[in-house]
């Protein structure tokens, strides 16, 4: 049976996480906050985030850029765009 939780991203009631993504009280919150789906956009916005911005995660200064993007994301008014960038129409390929 699947775990629901109150996504805060999705503002309803979700199939929640099977473990949390991330260490410690920070990981803790999203596991009791964010749904899979929520957490999925993350992923998609966090990949577009690392290409755009040519970011190396294993960088100091581009983790915890990442990490701030990722809060905002998830609990805050919403992420950084990157500048110029349009994303694909609903349906067409991901590269």
């Amino acid at each position: 049976m699947a775990r629901i939780v109150q996504c805060v991203v999705l503002g309803r009631a979700a199939e929640g996480l099977t473990y949390a993504p991330y260490p410690g009280e920070f990981g803790k919150r999203i596991y009791n906050q964010v749904s899979k789906e929520a957490w999925q956009r993350w992923v998609e916005h966090q990949t577009t985030l690392i290409n755009e911005f040519r970011l190396t995660p294993i960088e100091p200064k581009d983790r915890a850029f990442l990490v701030t993007e990722m809060e905002k994301f998830l609990f805050g008014a919403g992420a950084t765009k990157p500048s110029g960038f349009v994303a694909p129409p609903d349906g067409a390929p991901k590269p």
